[in-house]
């Protein structure tokens, strides 16, 4: 069930669609079958393709959702909060690498942003999430390697590395902070789902926003 998601969202990506017309005109054009609509299917898959690689398109559809919650600037107010909570944005493990050349540049933004919270919020947990996806290593390890890097103490460390996407992610910490509030960190463009789907869980995340 979860490869299928996983592959259902994949092909719902606007470059997998775009791709996805090419290949079926394409493919009509070698069968020599329904000419027009083969050429109907280039021409829309190449002039969406090619709309979507230049900014002044793709960024008036992007910028929306990543100023849905401003950057979390002023934690004086946060005091008594006790958790801040890092999801992952893909790693890939390799043993030859230092971990900061393992995680993804989402992954490493949402990290440095979780820590420079962590550090405002005396006291506080940094809660790393993410689970063993399409790597044998969950990507919550090869976040906490790159934190201790940065000076993070492994005390002030709490790992979730079972959670495979955003829902399981909110299901898991629940389980760990119970009714406690928590600061959010995920890329900007992630965050208003993000933000849903930890709601929809009861908890009462603070939006931390990065990675724009």
């Amino acid at each position: 069930m979860f490869v299928l998601k996983k592959t259902a969202t994949l092909l719902l990506m606007p470059m997998s669609l775009c791709l996805g017309a090419l290949a079926v005109g394409i493919l009509l054009l070698w069968m020599r079958r329904r000419i027009g609509a083969a050429k109907v299917m280039l021409t829309l898959g190449f002039l969406v393709l090619t709309a979507l690689s230049f900014s002044a398109v793709a960024d008036p559809l992007i910028i929306p959702l990543e100023l849905w919650y401003p950057p979390l600037l002023d934690t004086i107010t946060l005091k008594d909060v006790k958790w801040v909570v890092v999801l992952g944005g893909g790693h890939t493990s390799h043993p030859t690498l230092p971990p900061n050349s393992q995680i993804g540049n989402s992954s490493l933004a949402r990290l440095i942003e979780g820590i420079r919270i962590h550090h405002e919020l005396p006291g506080s947990k940094l809660l790393l999430s993410g689970g063993a996806v399409f790597d044998p290593v969950p990507e919550a390890e090869t976040m906490a390697a790159v934190a201790r890097m940065l000076g993070v103490s492994p005390d002030d460390m709490v790992l979730e590395s079972q959670s495979k996407d955003t829902g399981q992610q909110s299901q898991f910490i629940q389980g760990i902070i119970q009714d406690d509030r928590c600061v959010l960190v995920t890329s900007a463009i992630h965050m208003p789902r993000a933000m849903l789907v930890f709601e929809q869980k009861g908890l009462r995340p603070i939006p931390a926003p990065t990675d724009f």
